[in-house]
């Protein structure tokens, strides 16, 4: 969690004085009442309000306020465990960090342990794994940078883990770090694989058997050439076909590359968007240093390189392979590169 992204409330003078030591070790970004005339902080005249604005604008949240305030200040804004931000709550000594919300996906329950070692306090988690020491698997997941597929199938792999249930795992790139833990029974193929028992599926493919629960690492790089002036449209709907044909996940999408020209495509810059990726963009200098299996004459003619989609999906990659060489429409380019697993 970027400790930029963190808001710290106060309601009292000793909880201001708390919010102030907390935000000097979360660099945090600290709110208080008016009344207190606050000189550090950003004043507010109505907490529920505030959150109105803040909830979903930051990362964390961390109330030094009673936990009934803080409950009934978040609960209309309450989404779901998959978008809701980290919530944490400290008493005006700092005696106790309660992570209140999203204490696994949000990060709260990291966020928790930081707030009491930052004053002197206890952090208290009430997640059921965390409260027997037995990792989740959705903290692993996040740790590790993996997408969650259906996050409706974490709570029975997390029940197995804690009634002591062997899990079955497909991972064979070992993206969890699991190969050693006997809590997990190793599954190479899928047609081996129990769908009457729980189990972890990590996979860049669109693989994932029925009821297992699906995480995704972000390896794959787009290569995209375009025509000027494309539409969003016409990019999404030619990688998504790409992507079904080849049974690639769209959750491993990891980055969107192009030709330096193309930085300003607004269609191109949307479609990154919609990836959840920061587009990136090479010069041409850059991109006719790549080897490419399929050069044109014609990219070479318009754009000065020999490859915009299969050279900007190599780059990206860093020294990655192609898994998929350009693919064409009438006003789109893609290739698809993997990074390697180091």
């Amino acid at each position: 969690m970027s400790a930029k992204k963190i808001a710290i409330y106060a309601l009292t003078s000793q909880g201001l004085t708390l919010a102030y030591r907390l935000a000097g070790r979360l660099d945090g970004t600290v709110y208080a009442s008016r009344r207190l005339e606050p000189e550090e902080a950003m004043p507010f005249d109505s907490l529920s309000d505030l959150v109105s604005a803040t909830f979903h604008a930051f990362e964390g949240h961390v109330f030094v306020v009673a936990a009934g305030i803080v409950v009934r200040c978040i609960a209309p804004h309450l989404q779901s465990k998959e978008t809701d931000p980290a919530v944490v709550c400290l008493d005006q000594q700092g005696e106790f960090a309660v992570s209140l919300l999203s204490g696994h996906l949000g990060g709260a329950n990291e966020l928790a342990a930081r707030c009491a070692r930052a004053v002197g306090g206890q952090p208290v988690i009430t997640t059921a794994t965390d409260s027997v020491g037995i990792l989740s698997v959705d903290t692993m997941a996040v740790s590790k940078g993996l997408v969650i597929g259906d996050i409706g199938h974490i709570k029975a792999v997390n029940m197995a883990l804690l009634e002591g249930q062997t899990v079955h795992l497909h991972d064979p790139e070992d993206w969890l770090g699991l190969a050693w833990d006997t809590s997990f029974v190793g599954v190479a193929r899928k047609e081996d694989w129990d769908c009457g028992k729980p189990g972890i599926w990590v996979s860049w493919h669109n693989d994932c058997p029925e009821a297992a629960l699906a995480l995704h690492p972000r390896v794959l790089h787009l290569g995209i050439g375009c025509r000027r002036d494309v539409s969003t449209y016409e990019i999404l709907d030619h990688v998504n076909e790409v992507f079904k044909r080849y049974g690639l996940a769209m959750e491993s999408i990891a980055s969107v590359g192009s030709v330096e020209a193309k930085r300003n495509e607004p269609g191109l810059l949307e479609a990154a968007h919609e990836f959840g990726v920061d587009p990136v963009f090479f010069s041409t200098a850059q991109l006719a240093a790549i080897r490419v299996p399929t050069p044109s004459d014609r990219v070479q003619q318009h754009m000065g390189v020999p490859s915009v989609a299969e050279a900007s999906a190599l780059r990206a990659s860093h020294g990655g392979e192609l898994v998929v060489t350009k693919e064409k429409t009438d006003t789109v380019t893609l290739a698809i590169a993997r990074s390697s697993r180091a």
